[in-house]
């Protein structure tokens, strides 16, 4: 059978390392998922609301098509800064794309990125003509490493999962053919991650040992297609949003994580309901580190490790929320 990784974090998967960074007074936090080597990249954007940065440079047919980086942030607009901070920590250790090979040339660093909304959070934003994010996007970049807190912390650090707290989770998947999966998402959704009059996770199904606390629903459980339970009850533009990111140690065309990343997005919506939502800004993108080649046949393969993006996905999502009630 598939089992989490060693940590059940994504960093499980080989090459990838993960650094957090959180100010308490503003209220918001910064996550980077660094890559050890250039990944291959891809994205999915599926909420009406997004804010991202760097996403058309992974569509295809264009120049680069690996990246350094994945920066997620809260801080909305501003938050977009915090890849500013981790490209300066990537510069200072000479990585990027070079398309003049000169000494006084300094290379490019490629840092895709996604916010979500924690204004309206009761922080102190009132930071000047200088926002805070560049500053927590180096520290986060300067604390990469292969284990990380889960909950409060880093861009979910002030995030709101519907009417409950959210925060960032992180889940992994190894299968028997060794190929391993990594999910981490920060959770700021409009709907809600439990079933309604519950406290049971959408996302129960897929989980396993009991990492987001074991609760079933009940055996009489029955669905009502207008009680979404306990979604934010008056959204606003802008204000929602749960991005994410899926790391596999496979071997990856461009067009191959594509595929994983648009299989992904289903995670979203077997963890949060109602999701992709007008006011949401729900993205996913995907890293490929180049470790495993995948077994024959390979569409075959694809498909079960876009598959396993979704379902631990949906299990990073829950674990989010659960652990920032911890």
């Amino acid at each position: 059978m598939a089992k989490p990784g060693k940590n059940n974090l994504i960093t499980d998967v080989a090459g990838i390392s993960v650094g957090q960074a959180e100010d308490a007074r503003v209220r918001t936090g910064t996550t980077v998922i660094l890559a050890e080597k250039p990944a291959v990249a891809a994205v999915c954007v599926a909420g009406g609301g997004p804010g991202t940065r760097e996403t058309d440079l992974l569509a295809g047919g264009t120049l680069v098509d690996a990246v350094d980086a994945i920066c997620l942030s809260g801080g909305s607009a501003f938050g977009l800064a915090a890849a500013d901070g981790v490209a300066a920590g990537l510069k200072k250790a000479g990585r990027g794309f070079g398309l003049i090979d000169l000494p006084t040339v300094p290379k490019s660093p490629i840092v895709p990125a996604a916010i979500l909304y924690d204004l309206a959070n009761g922080g102190d934003k009132d930071w000047g003509e200088a926002s805070p994010y560049a500053g927590l996007g180096r520290k986060a970049y300067d604390n990469a490493s292969g284990t990380f807190r889960l909950g409060r912390a880093g861009a979910g650090y002030g995030a709101a999962a519907g009417a409950h707290l959210g925060g960032t989770g992180s889940a992994s998947i190894v299968t028997r053919d060794r190929i391993t999966v990594g999910a981490l998402a920060a959770v700021n959704c409009y709907g809600s991650v439990y079933m309604p009059g519950t406290e049971a996770f959408w996302a129960w199904p897929y989980e396993i040992d009991g990492e987001f606390g074991g609760v079933r629903p009940p055996p009489d459980f029955s669905m009502n297609a207008e009680d979404w339970g306990a979604a934010k009850l008056n959204p606003s533009l802008g204000q929602n949003t749960t991005i994410a990111c899926i790391a596999t140690d496979a071997i990856l065309t461009p067009d191959q994580a594509k595929r994983v990343a648009q299989m992904a997005l289903s995670g979203f919506s077997r963890a949060i309901r109602p999701v992709f939502a007008p006011f949401d800004g729900d993205a996913v993108f995907v890293l490929a580190t180049g470790k495993r080649a995948l077994p024959d046949p390979t569409a075959a393969t694809l498909a079960r490790i876009g598959e396993l993006a979704a379902s631990t996905l949906a299990r990073a999502i829950a674990r989010g929320v659960y652990m920032s009630g911890r």
